[in-house]
């Protein structure tokens, strides 16, 4: 089959799972025969090993988007006069500004995007469009969340081909949103879930979520887990020599990157694990810069700025050595995430991971048996938590064994392929054929 993938980038400031996800489905789908291209829209997306070719463009490029927005007499220009602004580089030195991604700066656009053909963008969605029509037939289109279905209706009716959303976190971005663009994008995105054929949620907990959110029949909702490439994770030969604990994920508070500080913080002070340590990885936009600022000057106030790392955004090397590096993971989200795809890696590399009873973490370490599940919002039993297996090196062997073995057998992308092609196959009007 001929496969596209279409999928917002992030522009390298963020730890984009749904990047990282859409980039190691489309490997899997090639690798399984199919003709299968990943499409980027507004930035350059975050990719661990191959990503979109070259000769792929970036779609409604970023500065494009919104300069549209501001003016429609944008639009109407020559593509030739607007396609500069479409350069990679120019689009990740954009990323770092923090008002290409914040929710709360993007009310307008999100509107105007939602409503497709009807929208700002319209020149930019017919481009698309000409591109994937020049490309020849196409079988399936997969939508990387809930906010790119305004372009739905316009792609299905120019290319015939069934159009699929994967559902992930898109209530975290509309919920940030300001008054009254919230309300108007809930109610537009409800009225444009009409044109998928079906949705794709990567979790039980999420699929419910949306079903509720959307209004929409439990047969059109098909739940497919995120899933990792194995062979990129090995599990230590021995623990770490300087017990370490871990942080995978954005660097905000949503996060719940202040949470984990504390917690550590909270460990030295009790000194029951002698040198701990704490590495934290993952983006950040200029936005987050106040908060991590504020981190790194609490840590440097309790004495503990020299066992203490940030890093960047890992690369698939990086992340390799950042987990076989670890003796506990702990991304203590404090809203419901609709996943968690740093269990998956943690479990694959055999690390034991502490996460809050919530959201699809729940759901997740459940389903996995690689860690310890604690109540959101009690900081003493996250450090209770993390403090018992860093001083239980048998128990925490043992979870991350069984985290391992789990994904292994359930939760590699190669199970996230093989449930993704089920799914197409059921709604294609051809598949009979």
């Amino acid at each position: 089959m001929n496969l596209i993938q279409v999928t917002p980038g992030a522009g390298g400031g963020y730890y984009c799972e749904n990047c990282l996800r859409d980039a190691g489905l489309v490997r899997e789908l090639c690798r399984r025969g199919h003709e299968a291209l990943m499409v980027p829209l507004y930035l350059p997306p975050v990719a661990e090993g191959p990503g979109p070719a070259d000769d792929v463009p970036i779609f409604f490029g970023g500065i494009n988007v919104y300069l549209e927005q501001k003016s429609r007499l944008w639009g109407r220009l020559p593509r030739w006069m607007r396609g500069w602004l479409d350069a990679r580089p120019l689009l990740r030195w954009a990323a770092r500004r923090a008002e290409m991604t914040r929710a709360e700066a993007l009310g307008p656009p999100t509107l105007s995007m939602l409503r497709g053909e009807e929208g700002r963008q319209e020149a930019e969605l017919e481009h698309l469009v000409d591109w994937l029509r020049d490309r020849g037939r196409v079988d399936a289109i997969l939508l990387s969340n809930a906010l790119l279905l305004g372009l739905a209706r316009r792609l299905k009716e120019a290319l015939g081909a069934p159009v699929l959303c994967i559902l992930q976190d898109e209530d975290a971005f509309l919920d940030g949103l300001p008054e009254p663009y919230r309300t108007r994008a809930w109610a537009l995105l409800a009225d444009r879930a009409a044109d998928a054929d079906a949705f794709l949620p990567v979790s039980r907990y999420y699929a419910g979520l949306m079903q509720r959110r959307l209004d929409l029949a439990a047969a059109r909702v098909q739940v497919v887990p995120l899933g990792v490439e194995a062979d990129a994770y090995r599990p230590a030969e021995t623990a770490p020599e300087v017990p370490t604990v871990g942080y995978l994920g954005q660097q905000n508070r949503a996060s719940g990157l202040d949470r984990l500080v504390e917690a550590y913080l909270a460990l030295r002070r009790r000194a029951r694990v002698p040198g701990v340590r704490l590495r934290i990885a993952g983006g950040r936009t200029r936005g987050d810069e106040p908060f991590v600022h504020a981190l790194r000057d609490r840590i440097v106030r309790a004495g503990a700025a020299g066992d203490v790392e940030f890093l960047p955004v890992p690369d698939r090397d990086a992340k390799g050595a950042l987990l076989a590096s670890l003796s506990v993971l702990s991304v203590p989200a404090r809203q419901g995430v609709a996943f968690g795809l740093y269990v998956l890696e943690a479990g694959a590399a055999g690390v034991p991971v502490v996460e809050p009873r919530a959201g699809a973490l729940e759901e997740l370490v459940q389903a996995t048996g690689g860690g310890v599940l604690v109540p959101p919002d009690d900081p003493d039993a996250l450090v209770e938590a993390i403090e018992a297996l860093l001083l239980d090196a048998d128990r925490a062997r043992a979870l991350g064994r069984a985290g391992r073995k789990a994904v292994l057998e359930r939760f590699t992308v190669a199970h996230t392929a093989a449930r993704t092609l089920e799914v197409i196959d059921a709604v294609r009007p051809s598949a009979s054929a």
